[in-house]
């Protein structure tokens, strides 16, 4: 007879998290199949001390999906790592406690634990994933950090995998300007990947955290990256992709959000540029919303935001402008429309200067293309 789940506000028991450590642990058995496992039995331990032959009249659930179930070293291995958690600080959290991230369980193989350091707290619905290429491009490094900072007055979580590029810099301007960041790692916390990066621990705890499902033992393994994508695109309400070549891990996390259902943002760059392909590819195959200012992302999230706040999000991106950027736009705001040559002319500048410029600023929502290659600020 299956046990209706629910989520409760308390925390894991030691003997609960002991056999919720160790269903974990099972080989074969998996996220999905342990929760078909816990709606029939109610509890981790329960599993563990039902007659085999009854788990097997489970739909579903074959004899290699318990393969190792009843293996005691499962239950000794799970007695070691609540040793290790309790020495280090390491908080574990269970899909059914109130405390586990709503929008995450909620996706059918989402982790049955997750393990955190730091300070976080899931006390917003407002969580926002951000991925990119690890060879961002100045356009696509100060486009993050403006963007973090528009959105900081809303208060967004700030989620993302500590790699090189676009990762690290949404979690740097996250703490920058204020917001909870949470790194998700692909291994556990006896490591840190990538290395260079451990000059960020302190900081991070001290303004979220870190957040995996691997045991403290698991070390770095590409394979893992997978399951990694998975969390970062299911824990938010929305991912955002800041550059992307043509294939890539943030594809691949793009695509499990569009599987989970979430609304998927996408900053595009210029035609030529290869580390704009894949959001481009995501924005034609109408799988991500264009993602240009700001202010997209409330106005499609349907985020209760006052107009004030909107205008704010539309300015900041101005004071992100570099010296070029504003000697156009005030061109333009000063002399009205006007043509690329004369741009150049105006602003005695190279036109091939002044064209990628001018895209700089489309892009940022600060001037407006016209017919016949005339612009106008906005």
């Amino acid at each position: 007879m299956k046990t209706p789940l629910q989520h409760f506000s308390y925390m894991l028991s030691e003997t609960e998290l002991l056999y919720a450590l160790a269903l974990q642990r099972v080989p074969n058995l998996g996220d999905t199949s342990a929760k078909k496992l816990l709606r029939h039995l109610g509890s981790s331990e329960a599993i563990f001390k039902t007659q085999k032959g009854q788990l097997l009249k489970i739909d579903g659930i074959g004899p290699y999906r318990l393969k190792g179930l009843y293996d005691p070293k499962i239950l000794l291995a799970a007695e070691r790592e609540i040793g290790y958690m309790q020495q280090h600080g390491i908080t574990a959290t269970y899909f059914l406690d109130a405390h586990y991230p709503e929008n995450l369980r909620h996706c059918v193989d989402g982790p049955i634990l997750l393990f955190s350091k730091g300070t976080v707290q899931w006390n917003t619905q407002r969580i926002l994933s951000i991925v990119g290429t690890r060879r961002a491009t100045p356009h696509g490094k100060q486009f993050c950090e403006a963007l973090i900072e528009a959105l900081s007055p809303l208060q967004p979580i700030i989620i993302s995998g500590f790699a090189y590029g676009i990762d690290i810099i949404a979690h740097r301007a996250a703490m920058k300007y204020g917001l909870q960041t949470i790194a998700c790692l692909a291994h556990g916390f006896q490591q840190l990947y990538p290395k260079t990066h451990q000059k960020y621990v302190r900081s991070m705890c001290e303004h979220g955290g870190f957040l995996t499902e691997f045991w403290s033992d698991n070390p770095f393994e590409r394979t893992n990256f997978l399951r990694r994508n998975r969390i970062i695109a299911g824990i938010s309400e929305a991912p955002i992709v800041i550059e992307s070549a043509e294939k890539g891990g943030s594809l691949v996390t793009a695509d499990i959000a569009h599987s989970y259902g979430r609304e998927l943002f996408a900053v595009p760059g210029r035609v030529t540029d290869a580390q704009s392909a894949g959001c481009h590819q995501l924005i034609k195959s109408q799988r991500a919303h264009l993602l240009t200012t700001p202010a997209d992302i409330p106005y499609v999230l349907g985020w209760d935001v006052k107009t004030p706040a909107v205008q704010n999000m539309q300015t900041s991106i101005f004071n992100s402008l570099d010296e070029h950027e504003k000697n156009v736009w005030e061109f333009l705001h000063h002399s009205g429309k006007s043509q690329l040559d004369a741009i150049a002319f105006g602003c005695q500048m190279p036109t091939s200067k002044v064209a990628a410029l001018l895209l700089q600023l489309e892009l940022k929502g600060k001037i407006q293309p016209l017919p016949g290659k005339w612009f106008q600020a906005s």
